[in-house]
């Protein structure tokens, strides 16, 4: 009787909270209750926000560099008003081995009478697959919720904790992506209880987050997670090595932290009792050449050892067949992306003379290919020829040089994809470039407030409210008309599929025609959007001869 008595007041209770807009929210879903906490939206509208939920047992102790296991049901009431830590990794606190936490965030929850039933919004986090996070100071959910949708984001296992792979049974590899998958399984099973509807979700990433939506397209584990993938600025489709296992960096990292690195066996069980924070902190160890490689820790094609298999072959070679999820799909860049990263080459004389001097050896570190080989003499010998013209890279100016990080890091792969994607798919694919220059950026001309440029990241500014880095919009800024467009394209996309399924005066009484290639058709994304054709081709084909898609054919 008395456990009746306290269901009906708890029953009681979740009902009140719902309609009196001072208190916190309390929803129950089929793991148990969770209480949630109301932020405000750009426009102030109530935002039901539950942060810091956990939909994986923490991944310690034996559980490390083993693939996510599902969190157990609950039956307190689960306190989500806080995010949950950030996955180690250097710079960022508080950080916790224990990271595998999402947020979820809905301007309208279900009551007795009646579902919103949304579209649902999942996000995965930039970083190299290294570093950032989920959390709301770095992925703020104020522009985006002035929409009618429900938005998800997570953390997954970062650099060698969720991508350790060494070629056996022991650490076949992928991690970090199984962990983002047993989220998406999540949403399906949960999203009802927050609005959303578990029948239209759509995945967008960033840099590797979009690499992240694209590998999901293609892998087994992933289908009928999502309805919908915008891949912004990477995809999984570029010219960098895509191998078996990267033994070698699990090598690397057993040595920066004082192990053996003789044996798979040994170097696993050494990690394993190694605190976590030492590794996340231990990037910088993988750095050769000032900043670069961007890209350390990478997917792999798992070898066969029983395991459920993230990738089963080349993700080219699974494009090439069509072998990928057929759902409506969206990609594209900023206009100047990795271009900075010459400047940081250009400012630094040793950096540049390194370049010069060995650049045969340089080159497949900046612009990640394959190393030591016949072939990538030719490629690096080839870059060269074409973008610098055989002469030395002289500071203070190399567009050549900002081209080759553009263009190797994002731009290249994106292209790439778009095409291979198109070509098969059966729904639209759509293709863009970011060229709006508003006050802020992730990167400033030196000593200045000046953005150098439209850069890897920028348009995030206008998606997310980042209250680490920059100010709030409001309405009155004149960046808001383009936080308003990219927002309304996100919503629209999740809806129908289409960015603009009509032609309407908010977005400029434009029609964006899907890519195809016989068009070559993109969107400038600028002041004012408008239909362009043909983007960096001159650049691309460069890229597109030197790693040509026959070598993916198997």
């Amino acid at each position: 009787m008395y456990q009746l008595v306290l269901l009906i007041l708890a029953t009681y209770f979740i009902s009140q909270v719902r309609g009196d807009t001072n208190s916190n929210p309390i929803i129950s879903t089929p793991k148990g209750n969770i209480k949630g906490s109301r932020i405000k939206s750009l426009l102030g509208k109530d935002i039901f926000s539950f942060r810091g939920i956990r939909y994986a047992k923490a991944p310690v102790g034996e559980l490390r560099f083993q693939p996510p296991v599902p969190v157990d049901n609950w039956s307190n009431v689960y306190d989500a008003t806080e995010d949950g830590p950030v996955c180690p990794q250097p710079n960022h606190t508080p950080m916790s081995e224990d990271c595998l936490f999402l947020n979820v965030y809905t301007t309208k929850l279900p009551n007795k009478k009646h579902n919103p039933k949304r579209p649902v919004l999942v996000f995965i986090h930039a970083g190299g697959f290294y570093s950032v996070t989920g959390a709301s100071n770095f992925i703020g959910p104020q522009y985006l919720l002035d929409r009618d949708v429900v938005f998800v984001s997570m953390n997954y296992r970062l650099a060698s904790l969720g991508f350790i792979s060494t070629g056996d049974k022991l650490a076949p590899g992928n991690n970090g992506l199984k962990d983002q998958v047993l989220a998406l399984k999540w949403v399906q099973e949960n999203i009802l209880a927050f609005g959303g509807d578990p029948d239209l979700v759509t995945i967008f990433g960033y840099s590797a987050g979009g690499m992240s939506v694209t590998a999901h397209m293609l892998s087994p584990m992933s289908r009928g997670l999502f309805h919908r993938a915008v891949a912004m600025s990477d995809t999984m489709f570029a010219q960098w090595p895509i191998e078996k296992h990267q033994f070698y960096l699990a090598q690397k990292q057993a040595r920066l932290v004082g192990c053996p690195d003789d044996t798979s066996e040994n170097i696993i069980n050494c990690l394993k009792e190694v605190p976590a924070e030492q590794l996340g902190k231990s990037l910088s160890g993988f750095r050769e050449f000032g900043n670069n490689p961007v890209l350390v820790w990478m997917p792999v094609i798992e070898l066969d050892y029983g395991q459920e298999r993230f990738f089963t072959e080349h993700p080219i070679t699974s494009a090439l067949k069509g072998n990928f999820a057929k759902v409506p799909f969206m990609t594209g860049i900023t206009t100047e992306e990795f271009s900075y990263f010459a400047l940081r080459v250009l400012q630094n004389p040793d950096l540049l003379r390194e370049l010069n001097d060995d650049f045969e050896r340089i080159a497949p570190i900046a612009f990640i290919y394959e190393r030591n080989t016949t072939k990538s003499k030719y490629v690096s010998e080839e870059l060269k020829k074409q973008f610098l013209n055989n002469l030395p890279i002289e500071s203070p100016k190399s567009v050549g040089l900002e081209h080759l990080y553009a263009d190797s890091n994002v731009g290249f792969g994106v292209n790439r994809g778009v095409k291979l994607i198109a070509k098969q798919n059966t729904e639209c694919t759509f293709y863009y470039k970011f060229t709006y220059q508003g006050r802020f950026s992730h990167v400033y001309v030196q000593n200045t407030t000046i953005p150098y440029g439209v850069v890897h990241h920028d348009d995030l500014i206008y998606i997310f409210y980042i209250s680490e880095i920059f100010p709030k919009f409001n309405l009155t800024d004149p960046e808001y008309a383009t936080v308003f467009k990219l927002t309304t394209i996100l919503a629209n996309f999740a809806l129908t599929g289409k960015p603009i399924p009509k032609r309407s005066a908010d977005l400029d009484n434009v029609d964006w025609i899907p890519y195809t290639k016989q068009n070559n058709n993109y969107m400038d994304i600028g002041k004012t959007l408008k239909m362009s054709e043909n983007l960096y081709e001159d650049r691309y084909s460069v890229w597109d001869k030197l790693f040509p898609l026959s070598d993916y054919n198997n």
